[in-house]
């Protein structure tokens, strides 16, 4: 072996081939003696009983094997859009990507995410063009459908023989056809290339494998290969190209311990486990490592104080494993660049970091933008802390869930994407906890904005001994910015140390704004504030920031935002018509759709609210034969003319006599 590592994620919509090709590679590898079957509930990958029952893959799986020399690190994500989380933190793991598109289907909406998310997170990635051998197989088409949407430049490194037919096979390019090829598609990103092309030669292969593999590290190529995972056609010289071409564990390192947990999982035997990517230095069993949580995403001027570090969490490794579906071995130690299963950190959450923060950046696909409610299936109130550890537990491994209750409550609150999801949460809640509960219909998760531009002020000087003053300024800003925060006083004016805690409870007050949604888009600078060097106690800001938090939205109002989705529908052209006027109902946008041999393809933005039932509204309309997928597009401001309030959870700091009461510790929430 030459110790390189590779940390492969295979990406694509559902039903594209993801778990098949996992398990071809792992055979073709030695890693399996037989590749399983995803319909059959056999894959090595898809170890949770509600995978087997329903042959799709509902969480991330890994599996450890090697090829050429080469250690292959295999992470097997989710393609149904309701698992999208699972993928997102997949992604802060990887070294590069497998993308797998359909020769039939071509791209759907959701691997348009997964491309963009990989651009965001600047990762390498590989095209495979699954399913050459189905009839409809049109590559050509797919791999013009790829050059529209991406911003990087394709090369072809496979050829198809008989596509379309059960026959269909695959073979390298041969030498001479690949170097031509390679200077030809390197001259547009590569300067060496273009001197080259332009003077009427070629690069040498070797020259050209060069390059390559150095357009690829750097994101501006992406390599595109063929073959039916099912039939196990192409997978070798998949494997290949992979360990010749495609970028090691090496192009991510650092220099000083760190690594990020992408997955959490509790296990009947060995308790919380932690999947964990190691981008520097090595820990072993019985090491006593930091966790981080990761750093806000509100962006702050370079100017503003910054909040209070809170310390790292210290816990001890009991036990350091490799994965390979639900199998593991005892490794007793991991290294930089590789991937292990971490026991006895009992603190630790998915996206958590150890070591250090160093790599933190991660891509965002996925916004949960449904809500339920969750209530043991006999309403017996004795049982719900029970329920709500369970879901607490569960929101460990993934944190969007967001599980929500405050003793005294008879409700929990989860955050949710989708149906299947809600179904695999019942499961594992039935299987796992012994609890038996009921999901509400789900609600929408609205967001709201200050609906101007505005003051946001409150004085926090009696009860004695107390003294603070905060003023912020609101603007609002474009749909997508996300919040903004700015603004530094004078040290006389207001000490550093309470601007700290200004930062750190503006933070917190985002979560709950003028009708109890989560507040966005704006931006927020600090324009006034006092201290009073004797009556001031340390935490009187982090009572005074919240009532001037909710003032200003009081006095500049709110605005509320609605979740939308993009949908990609195809269907049979004569029931276009009805197809338009059901988006119109919904109140949704759609562009000019294309029609090709009687087929129309359109794409469309519509409301979340309005859409809920149009999945099953189509199948009636089409009688089946419309393709429907659709993906998380962003927020606009609402147009149903309704006041959308969310019970808001805890005191509201509008109610200031009941507020600095609950704050300070005087008055309890039932």
């Amino acid at each position: 072996m030459n110790g390189k590592i590779h940390n492969i994620g295979i990406l694509a919509h559902v039903d594209s081939g993801k778990t098949t090709l996992t398990e071809q590679l792992l055979y073709l590898t030695g890693a399996i003696r037989r590749a399983g079957s995803v319909d059959a509930g056999t894959a090595a990958t898809d170890s949770l009983s509600v995978e087997k029952q329903r042959g799709i893959s509902v969480r991330t799986a890994t599996a450890s094997t090697e090829w050429n020399g080469v250690t292959v690190n295999i992470i097997d994500t989710p393609g149904h859009i309701d698992f999208a989380g699972e993928v997102e933190r997949a992604l802060s793991a990887l070294d590069y990507a497998v993308v797998i598109v359909s020769a039939v289907e071509g791209v759907r909406a959701h691997t348009e995410n997964i491309l963009k998310s990989l651009d965001t997170a600047k990762l390498p990635r590989m095209i495979f063009i699954n399913k050459i051998d189905r009839a409809g197989s049109d590559v050509s088409s797919v791999i013009n459908e790829l050059r529209q949407i991406s911003s990087q430049t394709h090369l072809v490194l496979s050829e198809v023989v008989n596509e379309g037919e059960e026959t269909a096979a695959v073979k390298a390019i041969e030498s001479q056809k690949f170097v031509i090829a390679a200077t030809e598609t390197l001259a547009d990103i590569c300067d060496e290339a273009a001197d080259v092309f332009l003077n009427d030669g070629v690069l040498s292969e070797s020259h050209a494998k060069e390059l390559i593999r150095k357009e690829i590290a750097a994101c501006r190529l992406t390599p595109v290969v063929f073959g039916s995972a099912k039939y196990s056609i192409g997978i070798k010289e998949l494997a290949d190209l992979l360990t010749e071409f495609m970028p090691s564990s090496e192009r991510r390192a650092t220099d000083e311990l760190c690594g990020i947990i992408f997955k959490i999982e509790h296990d009947k035997t060995l308790g919380k486990v932690s999947h964990i990517r190691l981008f520097g230095g090595e820990i072993s069993n019985r090491d006593e490592v930091e966790i981080f949580s990761p750093e806000s995403k509100t962006t702050v001027d370079s100017d503003a104080v910054e909040t209070e570090k809170k310390p790292p969490i210290k816990e001890k490794i009991s036990q350091i494993k490799k994965f390979s579906g639900a199998k593991y071995t005892d490794s007793g130690i991991v290294k930089s660049g590789d991937i292990a299963a971490v026991c006895g950190l009992p603190g630790a959450k998915t996206g958590h970091f150890i070591g250090s923060l160093a790599v933190s950046d991660c891509a965002k696909l996925v916004n949960p933008f449904l809500r339920v409610k969750v209530t043991p299936s006999d309403s017996d109130p004795l049982k719900i802390p029970a329920l709500a550890q369970a879901l607490s537990e569960l929101s460990d491994e993934e944190p969007y869930i967001d599980a929500k209750w405050e003793n005294g409550q008879k409700e929990i609150t989860i955050n949710t994407t989708g149906k299947i999801q809600l179904e695999v949460l019942g499961n594992l809640l039935n299987e796992r906890y012994g609890i038996s509960a009921n999901f509400s219909p789900p609600t929408v998760i609205y967001k709201e904005t200050p609906a101007g531009t505005g003051y946001a002020r409150a004085s926090y000087t009696m009860p004695k001994p107390c003294w603070a003053v905060v003023e912020f300024l609101f603007e609002p800003m474009p749909r997508g910015y996300g919040v903004s925060y700015h603004g530094k006083l004078p040290s006389n004016q207001c000490f550093y140390r309470y601007q700290s805690h200004i930062r750190t409870s503006f933070n917190n007050c985002l979560e709950q704004g003028l009708y109890g949604w989560e507040v966005t888009d704006f931006k927020c600078t600090l324009v006034g504030g006092e201290h009073h060097t004797i009556h001031t106690h340390p935490l009187d800001f982090f009572v005074c920031t919240p009532m001037a938090f909710m003032n200003g939205l009081s006095q500049i109002g709110s605005t509320i935002l609605e979740p939308l989705l993009k949908i990609r529908i195809t269907a049979p052209e004569e029931i276009s018509g009805k197809i338009f006027s059901e988006i119109i109902k919904m109140g949704g946008e759609y562009d000019s759709p294309v029609i090709h041999s009687q087929i129309v393809t359109l794409e469309a933005i519509v409301p979340v609210a309005t859409s809920m039932d149009f999945p099953a509204k189509l199948a009636v309309i089409s009688s089946g034969k419309a393709v429907l997928s659709q993906s998380f597009y962003g927020y606009r401001e609402c147009r149903d003319g309704l006041e959308h309030i969310n019970p808001r959870r805890g005191v509201n700091p509008l109610d200031r006599s009941k507020w600095i009461l609950f704050a300070r510790g005087a008055y309890q929430t039932e």
